[in-house]
């Protein structure tokens, strides 16, 4: 850790926010030039100046910063170009009926887990979420139990599911801001569908990804890599991820795009913060509501 800064080490993807590239930071904060000096270290690196900026929350902690610096990095963040939605659990509220169908779907082949053990798994697509419960399954079983979760998910709940408040309006907001609107989930092309239909998003969005378009889903990278791809000019500095479990702040953090979490998929601020999520929310309303002063605002 540098010494004069007394800050956390941020993780790398955030360095991409604040600062962009390595091979700009100097220019963009010419006075760490020299600032290593006393710590014994030389000449600031990139985890060093990392150091130097610690996102807790919304409060942006600079003790090291001159005033020109807080203005070069602030105008850094200001430059979110893209967010990307995940959909289960953030935008919409379905995480207890998956575990429901998952409770089914496991009881088909004999198997009982406790709800708040599926629930932690909730976020992950089929090829994870099985081998993590039953590692002995095989690629046939688990697509079985994964069509018959689909299945019994579709018949039972996929009908009833229902945004969360202010969801629509979070993404019309950031489409209004010129910020492109990207839905990256690990539900079915089918229920990605559905849901563009059930938040009234079509029009809003630049582009989508589900687990029908990748080979591995969440906390792999595949999607969210996959929906950077598909829209042109948007790189990981450009981008942020907005979720509701630690598997979308993994799968982000593997692409290097910074990620924010809301409490609406109720996984415990422990694990979100754990896996790496720069700020927390209630949902999407509370997000919303402080969306000029978010990561999503800068």
């Amino acid at each position: 850790m540098f010494a004069k800064a007394g800050c956390s080490v941020v993780a790398d993807r955030w360095w991409h926010v604040c600062c962009g590239s390595f091979g700009r930071a100097t220019n963009a904060l010419p006075e760490f030039a020299d600032a290593g000096a006393d710590s014994g270290r030389g000449p600031l690196r990139r985890h060093h100046i990392a150091d130097v900026v610690r996102p807790l929350r919304l409060q942006w902690h600079y003790e090291v910063l001159t005033d020109s610096a807080r203005h070069q990095v602030r105008d850094r963040l200001m430059q979110i170009k893209a967010i990307l939605f995940d959909i289960d659990g953030t935008l919409v509220d379905t995480n207890d009926m998956h575990v429901l169908a998952w409770e089914e779907a496991f009881a088909v082949v004999g198997a009982a887990f406790d709800r708040r053990v599926i629930h932690d798994q909730i976020g992950k697509g089929t090829d994870m979420l099985v081998p993590t419960l039953l590692p002995d399954a095989d690629e046939d079983q688990q697509k079985e139990l994964g069509d018959t979760h689909a299945a019994i998910f579709k018949a039972k709940y996929l009908h009833v599911a229902k945004p969360f408040a202010q969801a629509g309006e979070l993404m019309a907001h950031a489409h209004g801001l010129g910020q492109r609107v990207i839905l990256a989930s690990s539900a079915s092309d089918a229920e990605l569908n559905h849901y563009i239909d059930l938040l009234d998003a079509r029009d809003l969005i630049a582009a989508t990804t589900s687990s029908d378009d990748v080979e591995r889903t969440k906390p792999a990278p595949d999607i969210f890599a996959t929906a950077l791809k598909r829209v042109p000019g948007i790189t990981p500095a450009d981008a942020i991820v907005v979720g509701d479990t630690p598997y979308d702040i993994e799968a982000a953090g593997k692409c290097g795009i910074a990620a924010l979490a809301v409490r609406s998929g109720k996984f415990k601020d422990a694990q979100l913060q754990s896996a790496g999520a720069i700020a927390i929310y209630d949902d999407v309303a509370a997000l919303l509501a402080s969306y000029a002063t978010s990561p999503l605002g800068h």
